[in-house]
């Protein structure tokens, strides 16, 4: 993954990258190359790269948009409350998160407005988006719909 990370960074230093895609790219089921140094990231994409906890996440107070669909993670959502906390928009559909204990930590996160969970087990949970929202009020869209189920507008230009 540090190779990667070097690879996408295309010759900048740390400090001046603001996108990062990192999708696919394998890694051992921990974060790592990706540190604080990356102070302006604002957006970062670990689609599908094999991890199964966010233990190593470093601070990345930038931080707003967050994509790791298609991962293992179960828990340490903590990591990521603690050091992004200006993340408006969190994707972790497809991924083994199976109770809402695990997305407690998400309650950190005050600028969070849309959160996908699509087929995570905690989906299957009876009454599950009353839930989420009850659990994050600050929240406007999980799983690309809002609370009275219409569909988001793009979220790309959400918040621009």
């Amino acid at each position: 993954m540090e190779n990667r990370i070097k690879l996408e960074c295309r010759g900048m230093v740390p400090e001046k990258v603001a996108d990062l895609n990192l999708d696919n790219c394998r890694s051992t089921g921990v974060l790592e190359g990706l540190t604080d140094e990356f102070v302006n990231l604002e957006l970062l994409s670990m689609i599908n790269v094999g991890l199964t906890t966010l233990k190593n996440f470093p601070n990345l107070a930038n931080l707003k948009k967050l994509e790791l669909s298609d991962n293992r993670i179960s828990s340490g959502l903590n990591h990521l409350a603690s050091g992004s906390p200006n993340l408006t928009h969190l994707n972790l559909s497809g991924n083994k998160i199976k109770d809402f204990a695990s997305l407690e930590p998400l309650q950190e996160l005050k600028h969070l407005k849309a959160l996908d969970l699509f087929n995570c087990e905690v989906t299957q949970v009876e009454n599950y988006r009353a839930k989420v929202f009850q659990l994050l009020p600050n929240l406007k869209y999980l799983d690309g719909f809002d609370i009275k189920e219409e569909e988001s507008i793009d979220s790309d230009d959400e918040g621009k």
